[in-house]
């Protein structure tokens, strides 16, 4: 595989993060968002770059309270998907989440094996935080936060969806 990067997002790759996202969507593996969605979250982003410039990667790291945080949007290309890519990816969004103080990072995946293989196990307590916590955390107007939550009115966006968990 040629030298892949992994760097932060700017917003000249919004467009490139959409053309990754699409066709995940319409497998429905991943969710697609309106651009202003990714606008706004650009900070949270990393894209992997080829040699030539090309983004064939990206994802972003949403901290959701003081200990933890979610991978969102975890996509690679056709063309690169199984050659290390995403692993890249998600060992930057790992670190990121250790350099600001997250002790634990949770995902909603179909990839159930692939974030096994990044140490990640399905959550067998659903309530991965104290109860004061979670009414705290109701507040959020975020979607990735209900989902977290799962509450019922994101039910039909994440049916099928396995939660998974890691402690750093």
């Amino acid at each position: 595989m040629n030298t892949i990067t992994v760097r932060s997002a700017k917003t000249s790759d919004v467009h490139a993060i959409r053309n990754l996202v699409r066709p995940l969507a319409e497998e429905r593996i991943l969710l697609d968002k309106e651009a202003v969605t990714y606008y706004e979250s650009i900070q949270e982003f990393v894209v992997a770059e080829d040699h030539e410039g090309n983004i064939v990667g990206c994802g972003g790291l949403h901290v959701i309270w003081e200990d933890i945080a979610e991978i969102r949007t975890l996509a690679t290309s056709a063309e690169v998907r199984g050659k290390g890519v995403g692993h890249l990816l998600l060992t930057e969004l790992l670190q990121r989440a250790r350099s600001v103080g997250v002790a634990r990072v949770f995902c909603l995946t179909f990839e159930v094996k692939f974030f096994e293989r990044q140490g990640f196990s399905v959550m067998a307590d659903q309530s991965a935080v104290d109860p004061s916590v979670y009414q705290e955390i109701l507040l959020s107007r975020d979607e990735g936060v209900a989902e977290f939550l799962d509450l019922a009115r994101v039910k039909p966006n994440t049916l099928g969806n396995t939660r998974m968990i890691i402690t750093l």
